[in-house]
């Protein structure tokens, strides 16, 4: 691993923050520092052996990344196109989770004098499924359609909507409300969130399927020109997109957020409990033979050095550590804005991190094999 990426800030110590710094810090090749506002949880961080800044509400986030040589925020994604820029003045690398694609768009256009790295979008969906369409798009002579589907989801649902709370609820609403980009008959379009229901049947299991916004980041800008079609749906169990409808609009929940966050949030129990599902399609042309390829996989949450880790909780924070890890050790390029679709699916399942979306641990590190022994 470079020595020149060494020092790494995580803004945000939630559970995707606490989780990231915990892979990265039980590695032995990172200091980690991790900055929040809220002291508790800046703690239960320091428990690890972290090195951490309390942040108060009147400072920027200039403090937490000057100096460092990476920054991974994990914070909500209205705070990422202003941490992008001060890395970006800063020559610091950047790297985020959000599934925001306004600010993606943003962060792109500070790339054209960054000496260091803009990587957004390094989680799950957006992020490694991105990953996973490029490479199968280009497992054809002549790709035709790209779909893929990903769900986080509870493993023993007991409401009407058969969900419960596994990641941010107001990134939830974000998927439900706003516009989807997609490609249609090789043209870059929008299509309706909710829309294009469909329902399938995975290792018995019943699902279903709809459009939802963000999953695809800048795969449609890389694919444009290449595919008749891509898109990207959120997997759910049964009849949870028609309740959805009926609350969006019926209700008219869609210009209320604020109160639909405050629903959901009241009415709907968080879990750790969780799986996640993940379906990818390609179809296309091998020669003159018409063929397809599909990628899937189930995951499910993990014990790491004793603490439990959800399965969204696993696969987002793998997904940025694995990208931090490539461009540390020169496998990505070293500036610009980098689309997570640049990496190598080969490459990003071979990696420490992103080994767990094969249904691997975590790779026990150098440091903890010597502990054991001893």
């Amino acid at each position: 691993m470079s020595t020149t990426v060494r020092h790494v800030t995580v803004l945000g110590a939630g559970k995707i923050g606490f989780a990231i710094a915990l892979l990265l810090h039980r590695t032995a090749h990172y200091e980690v520092r991790v900055a929040d506002r809220d002291a508790a949880r800046l703690e239960r961080v320091a428990a690890l052996g972290c090195a951490t800044l309390l942040l108060d509400s009147s400072e920027d986030a200039a403090r937490a990344i000057d100096g460092q040589d990476a920054v991974l925020n994990a914070l909500p994604f209205q705070f990422a196109y202003a941490i992008a820029r001060q890395c970006a003045l800063r020559g610091v690398h950047y790297f985020d989770l959000t599934e925001d694609v306004e600010n993606t768009q943003a962060i792109r256009q500070l790339s054209g004098d960054a000496t260091h790295v803009l990587m957004p979008q390094c989680g799950l969906a957006p992020g490694f499924i991105g990953i996973v369409g490029n490479d199968l798009a280009r497992s054809f002579d002549r790709v035709l359609d790209v779909k893929m589907r990903v769900g986080a989801l509870p493993r023993f649902p007991m409401n009407a909507l058969r969900y419960n709370l596994t990641w941010s609820t107001e990134g939830l609403i974000n998927e439900y409300c706003n516009p989807c980009e997609a490609i249609v008959e090789g043209e870059k379009t929008q299509v309706l969130a909710l829309e294009g229901l469909e329902t399938f049947v995975l290792d018995g299991v019943e699902y279903e399927a709809f459009n939802t916004s963000g999953g695809l980041g800048t795969l449609p800008d890389t694919l444009l020109g290449h595919v008749r079609s891509v898109d990207y749906k959120s997997i759910r169990y049964p009849g949870h997109c028609a309740i959805l409808k009926l609350l969006l609009n019926d209700l008219r929940l869609r210009d209320r957020r604020e109160l639909m966050l405050e629903m959901f949030e009241h009415a709907l129990p968080a879990t750790d409990d969780d799986v996640i599902v993940i379906v990818a399609s390609a179809s296309g042309y091998l020669g003159t033979r018409f063929s397809e390829t599909v990628f899937k996989a189930s995951i499910l949450g993990a014990e790491v050095d004793g603490h439990r880790l959800s399965a969204i909780q696993l696969t987002t924070a793998c997904g940025i550590c694995a990208a931090l890890d490539l461009v540390a050790d020169g496998t990505l390029p070293q500036s610009g804005f980098i689309g997570q679709e640049t990496i190598v699916l080969r490459d990003f399942l071979a990696n420490r991190f992103g080994r767990v979306y094969r249904g691997e641990p975590v790779a026990v590190t150098q440091a903890t094999t010597l502990a054991v022994m001893a």
